[in-house]
C-alpha cells in the first residue's frame, strides 16, 4: 500500500498492473474544460479523468457554501463505485504538477477510509519530463464495490473554527499565497483576508525547485514549526475553497506527522455569513 507520494518511475512499472487505477485531476480555474481536453489529448495510459468540479465537488450553494463544497457520501460512494474502486484497489492520482487537485482526490479517498491512495510526485510535468508512455486512447474499468468508512474527525465546520481559533491546543493554518493571505489581493473571492487566528503557509512552499515534493526531513521541520508543539491531528487547514489546504495535509502526512482536519468550506464559506471576523490589511 503506497499512501502518500509515488515517483514518475515506480507507477510506470505498475502501468500492467489490474489492481491499480490513475486517474488525471488536471484542471484549471481559468478554464474549467481544459484539464479534460488536455487529458483527451495525452495522458498516463489506463487513467481514468476526474474533474474537480463536476466529480470532486457539490453543487455550489450560492451564500451557502464555498466555491468547491464536498459531495455526500452517498454520490462519493456512487462514484468510486462507478470508477472500480474497492478495498483492493490502489489509486494514483495525478494533476499538472503542483498537485493540489491531485490532493484532493487523495484527502477524498483516505477520508472515506480507503488508505492505498497516493499522488504522483510531481505530476504529469515530471512524467512527461521523464519521457514515460502517454496516450490519447480513453479505455473503460469495471465498477466495484467501494465502501465508505467516513473519517468525520477529519473535518472541520465553520462552528468549529469559531469554538477553537483562539484555543492555544489548537493551530489554524491557511495554505493560500502570502499576498491572499494578508488581503493584499483577493483575485477569486469577493472579501480579502484571512480568518483571525490562522497563521499562513502557502502550499507551493511544499514544493523544491523541481516541483517535487520536499523531503520529508525538511517538511517536517517546518510543519513542526507552525505546530510549536501542538498535536499535528488538533490542526486545521483551509484555503481557499477546501482544494490547496490537502496540499498541506498531504505534506504534513508525508512528513510523518499524521493527519489533521479540513475545513473544506474553508475561506469562501467563511465569507458568506457577514457576522464572521475577518482579519485584513484592508479592514
Amino acid at each position: 500500500m503506497i499512501n502518500t507520494l509515488i515517483s514518475p518511475d515506480n507507477l510506470a512499472g505498475q502501468l500492467d498492473n489490474p489492481g491499480w487505477l490513475i486517474i488525471d485531476c488536471r484542471f484549471s480555474l481559468d478554464d474549467t474544460a481544459r484539464g479534460r481536453r488536455d487529458y483527451r489529448q495525452a495522458h498516463i495510459p489506463g487513467a481514468i479523468y476526474a474533474h474537480l468540479d463536476d466529480d470532486l465537488s457539490a453543487p455550489v450553494i450560492s451564500g451557502k457554501t464555498g466555491r468547491h463544497p464536498l459531495p455526500s457520501v452517498e454520490a462519493l460512494t456512487k462514484l468510486f463505485s462507478r470508477w472500480g474502486i474497492d478495498e483492493f484497489v490502489q489509486v494514483v492520482a495525478y494533476d499538472d504538477g503542483p498537485g493540489a487537485i491531485a490532493s484532493r482526490l487523495w484527502w477524498m479517498l483516505r477520508w472515506l477510509g480507503h488508505d492505498s491512495v497516493a499522488v504522483l510526485d510531481g505530476g504529469w510535468q515530471a512524467w512527461r519530463k521523464a519521457d514515460l508512455p502517454v496516450t490519447n486512447k480513453i479505455t473503460g474499468r469495471k465498477p466495484r464495490k467501494f465502501s465508505a468508512n467516513p473519517r468525520n474527525e477529519w473535518l472541520a465546520t465553520a462552528k468549529d473554527i469559531e469554538q477553537f481559533r483562539s484555543d492555544p491546543n489548537h493551530c489554524l493554518i491557511d495554505a493560500r499565497v502570502g499576498e491572499r493571505f494578508r488581503g493584499e489581493i483577493e483575485p477569486i473571492d469577493p472579501v480579502a483576508g484571512h480568518i483571525p487566528g490562522a497563521i499562513n503557509a502557502p502550499y507551493a512552499e511544499n514544493l523544491g525547485a523541481n516541483g517535487r515534493f520536499l523531503p520529508p526531513e525538511m517538511l517536517r521541520e517546518k510543519f513542526s514549526a507552525l505546530l510549536d508543539e501542538n498535536d499535528p491531528a488538533q490542526s486545521i487547514h483551509y484555503c481557499g475553497s477546501g482544494v490547496t489546504a490537502c496540499h498541506n495535509l498531504l505534506a504534513m502526512k508525508y512528513a510523518g506527522l499524521g493527519d489533521g482536519k479540513l475545513y473544506a468550506g474553508s475561506w469562501s464559506e467563511w465569507i458568506t455569513d457577514s457576522l464572521r471576523e475577518i482579519e485584513s490589511i484592508k479592514k
